[in-house]
Protein backbone atom coordinates (compact mmCIF):
# COMPACT_ATOMS: atom_id res chain seq x y z
CA UNK A 1 0.00 0.00 0.00
CA UNK A 2 1.72 3.75 -0.28
CA UNK A 3 0.91 4.52 3.39
CA UNK A 4 3.56 1.33 4.24
CA UNK A 5 6.27 2.32 1.24
CA UNK A 6 6.19 6.18 3.07
CA UNK A 7 6.47 4.39 6.35
CA UNK A 8 9.36 2.29 5.44
CA UNK A 9 11.41 5.00 3.85
CA UNK A 10 12.27 7.48 6.58
CA UNK A 11 13.51 4.36 8.77
CA UNK A 12 16.07 3.73 6.21
CA UNK A 13 16.89 7.17 6.29
CA UNK A 14 17.23 7.52 10.10
CA UNK A 15 19.24 4.08 10.17
CA UNK A 16 21.85 6.03 7.46
CA UNK A 17 21.95 8.77 9.70
CA UNK A 18 22.82 7.16 12.90
CA UNK A 19 25.63 5.24 11.13
CA UNK A 20 26.81 8.69 10.22
CA UNK A 21 26.41 9.97 13.09
CA UNK A 22 28.49 7.27 15.05
CA UNK A 23 31.43 7.77 12.30
CA UNK A 24 31.48 11.68 13.12
CA UNK A 25 31.74 10.85 17.23
CA UNK A 26 34.22 7.70 16.51
CA UNK A 27 37.80 8.99 16.69
CA UNK A 28 39.74 9.17 13.11
CA UNK A 29 41.24 6.37 11.70
CA UNK A 30 43.99 7.61 9.87
CA UNK A 31 46.00 8.80 13.63
CA UNK A 32 45.60 5.07 14.71
CA UNK A 33 47.06 4.18 11.06
CA UNK A 34 49.32 6.37 11.06
CA UNK A 35 50.65 5.51 15.14
CA UNK A 36 50.99 1.87 13.42
CA UNK A 37 52.62 2.78 10.41
CA UNK A 38 55.36 5.14 12.33
CA UNK A 39 56.36 1.99 14.72
CA UNK A 40 57.45 -0.17 12.12
CA UNK A 41 59.17 2.75 10.17
CA UNK A 42 60.71 3.54 13.30
CA UNK A 43 62.17 -0.03 14.07
CA UNK A 44 63.38 -0.29 10.54
CA UNK A 45 65.16 2.75 10.86
CA UNK A 46 66.83 1.61 13.69
CA UNK A 47 67.51 -1.87 12.61
CA UNK A 48 68.60 -0.21 9.54
CA UNK A 49 71.08 2.24 11.29
CA UNK A 50 72.45 -0.55 13.60
CA UNK A 51 73.23 -3.18 11.05
CA UNK A 52 74.73 -0.17 8.51
CA UNK A 53 77.77 0.06 10.90
CA UNK A 54 78.23 -3.90 11.26
CA UNK A 55 78.37 -3.73 8.09
CA UNK A 56 80.79 -1.41 7.87
CA UNK A 57 82.82 -2.93 10.64
CA UNK A 58 83.12 -5.97 8.69
CA UNK A 59 84.55 -4.13 5.81
CA UNK A 60 87.15 -2.13 8.18
CA UNK A 61 88.36 -5.93 9.67
CA UNK A 62 88.50 -7.20 6.20
CA UNK A 63 90.85 -4.04 5.14
CA UNK A 64 92.60 -5.27 7.99
CA UNK A 65 93.08 -8.30 7.29
CA UNK A 66 94.43 -8.55 3.64
CA UNK A 67 97.36 -6.00 4.03
CA UNK A 68 97.90 -8.81 6.79
CA UNK A 69 97.63 -11.88 4.52
CA UNK A 70 100.12 -9.37 1.83
CA UNK A 71 102.66 -8.71 4.83
CA UNK A 72 102.70 -12.31 5.44
CA UNK A 73 103.07 -13.65 1.63
CA UNK A 74 106.22 -10.80 1.04
CA UNK A 75 108.12 -12.56 4.56
CA UNK A 76 108.25 -16.04 2.96
CA UNK A 77 110.54 -13.82 -0.25
CA UNK A 78 112.67 -12.51 1.59
CA UNK A 79 113.13 -16.06 4.37
CA UNK A 80 114.58 -17.90 1.25
CA UNK A 81 116.92 -15.26 0.19
CA UNK A 82 118.52 -14.93 3.68
CA UNK A 83 118.82 -19.03 2.83
CA UNK A 84 120.45 -19.11 0.02
CA UNK A 85 123.13 -16.34 1.26
CA UNK A 86 123.98 -18.93 3.96
CA UNK A 87 124.43 -21.96 1.52
CA UNK A 88 126.24 -20.10 -1.10
CA UNK A 89 129.31 -21.66 -0.04
CA UNK A 90 128.05 -24.82 -0.17
CA UNK A 91 126.27 -24.69 -3.67
CA UNK A 92 128.96 -23.11 -5.46
CA UNK A 93 131.47 -26.17 -3.67
CA UNK A 94 128.74 -28.97 -4.86
CA UNK A 95 127.74 -27.64 -8.26
CA UNK A 96 131.97 -27.54 -8.98
CA UNK A 97 133.46 -30.07 -10.22
CA UNK A 98 136.48 -31.23 -7.72
CA UNK A 99 140.04 -30.31 -8.26
CA UNK A 100 143.45 -32.37 -6.85
CA UNK A 101 145.26 -30.22 -4.19
CA UNK A 102 149.12 -29.61 -6.05
CA UNK A 103 151.97 -28.61 -4.58
CA UNK A 104 151.07 -24.29 -5.85
CA UNK A 105 148.00 -24.78 -3.17
CA UNK A 106 149.83 -25.24 -0.34
CA UNK A 107 152.54 -22.87 -1.42
CA UNK A 108 149.90 -19.97 -2.38
CA UNK A 109 148.25 -20.89 1.62
CA UNK A 110 151.07 -20.20 2.89
CA UNK A 111 151.77 -17.01 1.53
CA UNK A 112 148.48 -15.80 2.01
CA UNK A 113 148.33 -16.55 5.15
CA UNK A 114 151.62 -15.11 6.60
CA UNK A 115 151.44 -12.26 4.19
CA UNK A 116 150.41 -9.94 7.32
CA UNK A 117 152.18 -11.33 9.92
CA UNK A 118 155.66 -11.95 9.15
CA UNK A 119 158.17 -9.74 6.69
CA UNK A 120 159.22 -10.11 3.12
CA UNK A 121 162.45 -11.89 4.00
CA UNK A 122 160.78 -14.11 6.44
CA UNK A 123 157.96 -14.90 3.93
CA UNK A 124 161.02 -15.89 1.46
CA UNK A 125 161.74 -18.73 3.90
CA UNK A 126 158.92 -20.10 3.67
CA UNK A 127 159.02 -20.91 0.00
CA UNK A 128 159.77 -24.76 -0.45
CA UNK A 129 161.21 -26.19 -3.77
CA UNK A 130 159.28 -28.96 -5.99
CA UNK A 131 161.91 -31.51 -4.19
CA UNK A 132 160.36 -30.86 -1.25
CA UNK A 133 156.89 -32.03 -2.45
CA UNK A 134 155.34 -36.18 -3.14
CA UNK A 135 153.56 -36.62 -5.66
CA UNK A 136 149.89 -35.51 -5.24
CA UNK A 137 146.55 -37.33 -5.17
CA UNK A 138 144.60 -37.33 -8.89
CA UNK A 139 141.48 -38.55 -6.82
CA UNK A 140 141.90 -42.04 -7.48
CA UNK A 141 143.83 -43.33 -4.98
CA UNK A 142 142.96 -44.81 -1.66
CA UNK A 143 145.01 -43.98 1.21
CA UNK A 144 147.03 -47.09 1.14
CA UNK A 145 147.71 -46.98 -2.78
CA UNK A 146 148.83 -43.40 -2.30
CA UNK A 147 151.14 -44.16 0.51
CA UNK A 148 152.62 -47.32 -1.17
CA UNK A 149 153.18 -44.79 -4.40
CA UNK A 150 155.08 -42.11 -2.02
CA UNK A 151 156.70 -44.35 0.20
CA UNK A 152 158.11 -47.56 -2.01
CA UNK A 153 160.46 -48.67 0.99
CA UNK A 154 158.03 -48.39 3.62
CA UNK A 155 159.41 -52.09 4.82
CA UNK A 156 162.67 -51.11 5.14
CA UNK A 157 161.84 -47.84 6.96
CA UNK A 158 159.91 -49.10 10.08
CA UNK A 159 162.70 -51.87 10.42
CA UNK A 160 165.44 -49.44 10.72
CA UNK A 161 162.86 -46.64 13.09
CA UNK A 162 163.82 -47.23 16.44
CA UNK A 163 163.32 -43.67 18.35
CA UNK A 164 161.13 -43.09 20.75
CA UNK A 165 158.77 -40.24 20.88
CA UNK A 166 159.41 -39.71 17.45
CA UNK A 167 157.48 -40.58 14.20
CA UNK A 168 158.21 -41.33 10.39
CA UNK A 169 154.84 -40.54 9.10
CA UNK A 170 152.35 -38.26 9.87
CA UNK A 171 149.14 -37.90 8.31
CA UNK A 172 147.47 -34.47 9.02
CA UNK A 173 143.82 -34.69 9.23
CA UNK A 174 140.21 -32.50 10.06
CA UNK A 175 138.72 -34.70 12.90
CA UNK A 176 139.08 -36.88 15.20
CA UNK A 177 136.08 -39.41 12.92
CA UNK A 178 138.43 -38.35 10.16
CA UNK A 179 141.40 -39.17 11.35
CA UNK A 180 140.07 -43.07 12.66
CA UNK A 181 138.64 -43.65 9.57
CA UNK A 182 142.21 -43.22 7.83
CA UNK A 183 144.10 -45.37 10.24
CA UNK A 184 141.73 -48.28 9.41
CA UNK A 185 141.70 -47.69 5.64
CA UNK A 186 145.73 -47.68 5.88
CA UNK A 187 145.67 -51.39 7.63
CA UNK A 188 147.14 -52.70 4.05
CA UNK A 189 149.68 -50.32 3.72
CA UNK A 190 151.19 -50.09 7.34
CA UNK A 191 152.18 -53.84 7.61
CA UNK A 192 153.52 -54.53 11.14
CA UNK A 193 153.58 -50.59 11.97
CA UNK A 194 152.35 -49.15 14.87
CA UNK A 195 149.89 -46.32 14.42
CA UNK A 196 148.84 -43.81 17.37
CA UNK A 197 146.09 -41.77 17.60
CA UNK A 198 146.97 -38.12 17.77
CA UNK A 199 143.73 -35.93 18.76
CA UNK A 200 142.28 -34.04 21.36
CA UNK A 201 138.79 -36.20 21.77
CA UNK A 202 138.34 -38.33 24.60
CA UNK A 203 142.28 -38.44 24.57
CA UNK A 204 144.47 -36.77 27.29
CA UNK A 205 147.81 -35.10 26.20
CA UNK A 206 149.67 -36.66 28.68
CA UNK A 207 148.43 -40.51 28.13
CA UNK A 208 149.58 -39.59 24.23
CA UNK A 209 153.09 -38.47 25.63
CA UNK A 210 153.43 -41.67 28.09
CA UNK A 211 152.16 -44.04 25.12
CA UNK A 212 154.99 -42.15 22.39
CA UNK A 213 157.98 -42.76 25.29
CA UNK A 214 156.64 -46.50 25.77
CA UNK A 215 157.41 -48.14 22.71
CA UNK A 216 158.46 -46.99 19.16
CA UNK A 217 155.63 -45.92 16.95
CA UNK A 218 156.14 -45.36 13.11
CA UNK A 219 152.47 -43.74 11.89
CA UNK A 220 150.79 -40.55 13.48
CA UNK A 221 147.48 -39.98 12.45
CA UNK A 222 145.36 -36.57 13.60
CA UNK A 223 144.65 -33.17 13.91
CA UNK A 224 147.07 -30.62 13.52
CA UNK A 225 146.55 -28.98 16.62
CA UNK A 226 147.26 -31.74 18.91
CA UNK A 227 150.27 -32.78 16.59
CA UNK A 228 151.31 -29.06 17.43
CA UNK A 229 150.58 -29.01 21.13
CA UNK A 230 152.75 -32.76 21.29
CA UNK A 231 155.18 -30.96 19.85
CA UNK A 232 155.71 -28.11 22.18
CA UNK A 233 155.45 -30.08 24.99
CA UNK A 234 158.54 -32.43 23.52
CA UNK A 235 156.08 -35.18 23.68
CA UNK A 236 156.77 -35.90 19.84
CA UNK A 237 159.98 -35.16 18.54
CA UNK A 238 160.22 -34.76 14.56
CA UNK A 239 163.89 -36.12 14.55
CA UNK A 240 163.38 -39.00 12.33
CA UNK A 241 160.20 -37.85 10.78
CA UNK A 242 160.62 -38.20 6.58
CA UNK A 243 157.16 -38.02 5.20
CA UNK A 244 154.04 -35.74 5.98
CA UNK A 245 150.57 -35.99 4.31
CA UNK A 246 147.52 -33.45 4.14
CA UNK A 247 144.65 -35.11 4.12
CA UNK A 248 144.07 -31.81 1.42
CA UNK A 249 141.06 -33.46 -1.25
CA UNK A 250 138.94 -34.85 1.66
CA UNK A 251 135.70 -33.12 1.97
CA UNK A 252 133.17 -32.86 5.22
CA UNK A 253 129.12 -33.51 5.37
CA UNK A 254 129.65 -29.61 4.99
CA UNK A 255 131.84 -29.83 1.90
CA UNK A 256 134.45 -27.88 3.18
CA UNK A 257 138.42 -29.27 3.01
CA UNK A 258 140.56 -29.36 6.12
CA UNK A 259 141.65 -25.67 4.74
CA UNK A 260 138.72 -24.49 4.79
CA UNK A 261 137.89 -24.66 8.28
CA UNK A 262 139.41 -21.64 10.07
CA UNK A 263 140.22 -23.17 13.44
CA UNK A 264 141.84 -26.35 11.67
CA UNK A 265 143.93 -24.42 8.84
CA UNK A 266 145.61 -21.68 11.65
CA UNK A 267 146.75 -25.07 13.21
CA UNK A 268 147.71 -26.76 10.43
CA UNK A 269 150.12 -23.21 9.86
CA UNK A 270 151.33 -23.46 13.45
CA UNK A 271 152.69 -27.27 13.00
CA UNK A 272 154.45 -26.51 9.44
CA UNK A 273 156.24 -23.11 11.06
CA UNK A 274 157.01 -25.21 13.89
CA UNK A 275 159.79 -27.29 12.66
CA UNK A 276 158.10 -29.03 9.53
CA UNK A 277 159.13 -26.33 6.71
CA UNK A 278 163.19 -26.26 7.93
CA UNK A 279 163.06 -29.90 7.98
CA UNK A 280 161.82 -29.74 4.22
CA UNK A 281 163.96 -26.72 3.16
CA UNK A 282 167.02 -29.28 5.02
CA UNK A 283 165.68 -32.13 2.29
CA UNK A 284 164.83 -34.40 5.62
CA UNK A 285 161.11 -34.33 5.13
CA UNK A 286 158.96 -34.49 2.12
CA UNK A 287 155.09 -32.99 1.68
CA UNK A 288 152.76 -35.16 -0.02
CA UNK A 289 148.77 -33.99 -0.39
CA UNK A 290 146.31 -36.37 -0.51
Amino acid sequence: SPSGSASAEPDYRAHSDDASAAEEDAPPPTELQEKEQKKPEKRKSVTEATAKPKKKKKIEQKECITPQKKAAEDEPSTKPKRRRKKKTITDVLSSSEPKPGCPSDLQNLLTQHFSDKLSVIEQEDLKLQDSSFLSSNDLTHTISSFLKQVCPKWSKIQKQHTEKRALVLLVVCSSALRAIELIKQMTVFKGEAKAVKLFAKHIKIEEQIKLLQKGVTHIGVGTPGRMSALVEKEGLSLQALKYVVLDWNWRDQKLRRMVDVPEVKLDLMKLLLGGILQRCKEDKVKIGLY
